[in-house]
């Protein structure tokens, strides 16, 4: 269970993109402290540069400013690299209706480019990040791999694509690549600021400032929320999972299902407080339910999430209390 077992060769080098955002910082503080070299790629459009400085004083830490959309900052990225964890893209299916050409340019590619700079510099293993809005309209819960609609935003259509070049790259080009969808990601370090934010830390923000929150839609929907350590656990999974199952795409998750306003509730009871939230029009783009079967990544992954939702949740509100 867990990550923490999990060992690479002595002198591995692992190239995080997007190291300086959300999921990407973890994955660099994780790594570093089991003393692999570490070497983050970021333009900090998304990322932060507070996140750079928390690990700039390691020795094993390295940082490239630079941009994805640029074939030869890729290429030098990938120098001498065993592993590259691709987490940078721009995510917000809203966000992607508004700019459907800045999308198509970062995250279809901008990780081209990076898989191409991979398998030139030979690369073992490149894992990247998808999303479960590849299953767009597919009415079916849970989720299942290989069980995908018709896709309902730019943002979920760049990760499609995504996953069919990682696919042909395994396959044309003998690269491993790994696509993780992962489920509504949350915990230390997410963004809360923003139109764009996401719902949990936005929630957990507003809450512990006596703000009253917006939820999109009636508060019906479900989610399955996915605590920050079970992405790290699966990014850290597929590096070392066979070439027989390179080319796949796998659900990241926990294999749960969250409503909503129960969420809200929940955070109420958690922070002490008694705000009624506003109901707002449905957001243009987003899936109504979304739970996932892990079996797949289970079985090829070796994939076995240990942090529930109520057990990140908790987590993720201290974090927040003490960084806010």
């Amino acid at each position: 269970m867990g990550y923490e077992d999990i060992v690479f060769e002595k002198e591995s080098v692992f190239l995080v993109t997007g190291g300086a955002g959300f999921i990407g910082s973890n994955l660099c503080e994780v790594l570093l402290n089991k003393g692999y070299q570490v070497r983050c790629l970021d333009d900090l459009s998304n990322g932060k540069q507070e996140h750079i400085d928390l690990f700039i004083d390691n020795p094993n830490y390295s940082f490239i400013k630079g941009d994805i959309r640029d074939l030869e900052t890729c290429l030098k990225a990938c120098e001498g690299v065993d592993y590259v964890l691709n987490q940078a893209a721009w995510g917000s299916v809203p966000r992607s209706i508004e700019m459907p050409l800045l999308y198509e340019e970062i995250n279809i590619r901008g990780t081209l480019n990076m898989m191409e700079a991979a398998r030139q510099k030979g690369v073992k293993k490149f894992v990247y990040a998808s999303s479960s809005s590849v299953y767009g309209d597919e009415p079916n819960l849970p989720k299942r791999e290989g069980r995908e609609g018709n896709v309902l935003s730019p943002y979920a259509l760049t990760k499609k694509i995504d996953e069919e070049y990682g696919r042909l790259y395994s396959k044309l080009y003998g690269l491993d690549t790994y696509g993780l969808r992962y489920f509504n990601v949350f915990g230390k370090r997410q963004n809360p600021n923003g139109s764009y934010a996401a719902v949990l830390p936005k929630f957990i923000k507003q809450l512990l400032e006596d703000e009253q929150p917006t939820i999109n839609g009636d508060g019906k929907q479900s989610r399955d929320f996915t605590y920050i350590e079970n992405v790290i656990e699966a990014n850290l999974k597929a590096c070392q999972a066979s070439s027989e199952v390179a080319g796949e795409a796998f659900n990241i998750a926990y294999g749960g299902r969250e409503y909503l306003i129960d969420v809200y509730n929940s955070l109420c009871r958690a922070l002490g407080k008694d705000i009624e939230p506003i109901f707002g029009p449905d957001r243009k783009g987003d899936i109504k339910h979304s739970n996932a079967d892990i079996s797949k990544a289970k079985e090829m992954l070796r994939y076995d999430p240990s942090w529930s939702f109520e057990t990140g949740i908790q987590a993720a509100i201290e974090w927040y209390r003490e960084n806010l």
